[in-house]
Formats: C-alpha cells, sequence, structure tokens
C-alpha cells in the first residue's frame, strides 16, 4: 500500500495538468467517473483500482512526451482526478492503523 502511495508521490507532471485535475477532484463521482476509466465489471476497491489507474496514465504520459497524435489531454486529466480521488480514499486507512 506505502508503494502504490509512494509512487504516486513520486510521479512529476506538468504543473497545467495537475492544476486541472485539483479543479476536477471536486467534482469526482467514483460510480461515474471509475466506472468510465476501467470499463468491465464491479468496481474494485480503492488500493486496486489507483494501481490500475497509475498503468493507465503511464500510458497517457507517454503518449504526451511523444506528442502522438491519439493523446488526449483532457482523457489524461480525467485519469489524473481519479488517481487523487483514489489515493485520498486510501490515505485515512492508513492513518488508522
Amino acid at each position: 500500500m506505502h508503494d502504490i502511495l509512494g509512487t504516486l508521490q513520486a510521479l512529476r507532471r506538468p504543473p497545467l495538468l495537475i492544476r486541472a485535475a485539483r479543479i476536477g477532484l471536486q467534482d469526482y463521482r467514483r460510480e461515474v467517473h471509475l466506472r468510465r476509466l476501467l470499463r468491465d465489471g464491479p468496481l474494485p476497491q480503492s488500493p486496486t483500482a489507483l494501481v490500475r489507474l497509475l498503468e493507465t496514465e503511464a500510458a497517457l504520459d507517454q503518449e504526451r512526451r511523444l506528442a502522438s497524435t491519439g493523446y488526449s489531454p483532457a482523457r489524461h486529466v480525467e485519469v489524473l482526478i481519479a488517481m487523487m480521488a483514489e489515493a485520498r480514499d486510501i490515505t485515512p486507512s492508513l492513518l488508522e492503523t
């Protein structure tokens, strides 16, 4: 669990992407947004969801760095929002242990 959050804290992304994600965080609805991003089956627990989102975000960041024509900044921000929200849900449980 600590590895997941450590990986998340070590990410370095452009400030504009992070700022946009922080703004969107207030409107995040797990049932709607996470389901759209993960696209399959029942919603996983936050740690599992965060691992999957990290994998998706890494692919999006690679596309961004390569200036791929298929890169979507909007999707990248959506994934960052979900990552922040899932990490927020995990963090309180870590503080209780």
